[in-house]
């Protein structure tokens, strides 16, 4: 529930919605940068979602203990230029009593896609429930 939880989320691609799902002072690394709470959370995906137009996401839990969470994901966008890519990553999370994420690393590798590879169709937004996931895509 968590995990397709915080997929919809991403996938609102809405900054001020996203960063309520995370303690006020949350940390998180993302790739090189290293991001604390929700005001940078949300500056953070607002240049992310700028940058990564028409951003398509599934999330798949790998593992869970307690209040931690690894998942793995993979998202399609386009860049600016019309360059597509696929970015496969995986991220750890740990959560506060109060249920909010207070703490996320995130590892992602990007790999360059002709628009005509591309896998995710669905119209921006939710993941429709019978579309594949990343096992049944083989990713």
């Amino acid at each position: 529930m968590k995990v397709r939880g915080a997929e919809d989320g991403w996938n609102s691609r809405a900054p001020e919605k996203v960063c309520l799902s995370y303690t006020v002072d949350s940390r998180w690394r993302n790739r090189s940068e290293f991001i604390n709470g929700r005001q940078e959370i949300i500056a953070f995906l607002t240049r992310k979602w700028a940058a990564e137009q028409e951003y398509r996401l599934i999330k798949e839990l790998w593992s869970f203990d307690g209040n931690h969470i690894a998942v793995r994901f993979a998202y399609e966008s386009h860049d600016t230029k019309g360059q597509w890519w696929r970015s496969f990553g995986n991220e750890n999370w740990e959560y506060a009593a109060n249920g909010l994420m207070q703490v996320r690393y995130a590892c992602i590798n990007d790999l360059a896609i002709k628009e005509s590879e591309r896998k995710y169709h669905w119209p921006l937004g939710r993941r429709p429930d019978e579309h594949p996931g990343l096992s049944d895509l083989g990713f």
